[in-house]
């Protein structure tokens, strides 16, 4: 199963709280591992099912390095840094969403199903997924883990009808518009697409969660974007991937709280 389908766990907020945290504290995955037995223990006592949601954790937080390493590492940084327990919900799902291309995948299926309807159901996204992807033995069940997920992280709540959940638009605010960047970066680079408009950026439906309240002049002056002003009047925004090194952030913590 590769990690396009691999999402294939319920996994819960604290565990991801637990992982970042443990991240900050050591770079060895080993060490990592072995922490969030403990921590995923309490839950799970089946050593197959233990080891699967441990995998998924680690790929989130360490092994998303090895595709944008300045983003993750800004992450941790921010983890670190942030007093304000709902910014980690942003960095949560924004490494998610880089790492796992069918959790993007299921997102904007839910974030487009919910601008016409007032709820879905795990059905209704599995259709829409199965008539891009074609069915899948294994999609169904990840659609359910990922559905799962999001009640936990209330992202999705429940409605009047059974199995069908609301999801919460633009219910999410940043702290500062540093952390939104980070997150439309991770969506930039998890999408397929090496550039879009900077209107359509910030209304992706993988992105329905989320309330955005930067300009563009922002990620004009931001080391990780580079925006160009085309005839149509335009803004076109790419992340600039020479700048995605370790250690090329535009984070602060120091500019942001005041430090």
């Amino acid at each position: 199963m590769d990690k396009g389908i691999g999402f294939n766990r319920t996994i819960f907020l604290p565990w991801l709280d637990a992982t970042a945290a443990f991240c900050a504290e050591t770079a060895d995955p080993a060490e990592i591992r072995e922490r969030l037995e403990l921590v995923v223990g309490q839950d799970i006592a089946s050593a197959v099912n233990r080891r699967k949601a441990i995998d998924i954790l680690v790929n989130i937080w360490v092994k998303s390095a090895g595709i944008a390493p300045a983003l993750r590492d800004e992450a941790i940084t921010y983890f670190q840094a942030t007093p304000i327990i709902g910014d980690r919900i942003w960095l949560h799902y924004g490494l998610t969403v880089l790492y796992y291309s069918f959790f993007r995948e299921v997102t904007a299926a839910i974030g487009q199903l919910g601008r016409q309807e007032n709820s879905i159901t795990p059905a209704m996204v599995k259709q829409r997924l199965i008539a891009g992807r074609g069915q899948l033995g294994s999609l169904e069940k990840a659609v359910e883990r990922v559905v799962a997920s999001l009640r936990n992280w209330g992202i999705l709540t429940e409605s009047e009808q059974r199995y069908a959940y609301v999801p919460k638009r633009q219910c999410f605010s940043a702290s500062n518009a540093d952390l939104e960047a980070w997150l439309l970066a991770c969506a930039l680079r998890a999408h397929p697409a090496e550039e879009l408009p900077f209107a359509d950026l910030l209304h992706l439906p993988e992105l329905f969660p989320f309330r955005f309240t930067l300009a563009v002049d922002h990620l004009r002056a931001h080391r990780w974007f580079e925006v160009q002003r085309q005839g149509a009047g335009w803004d076109m925004v790419r992340v600039v991937l020479a700048s995605m090194r370790t250690g090329a952030t535009g984070f602060s913590p120091s500019r942001v709280f005041g430090a």
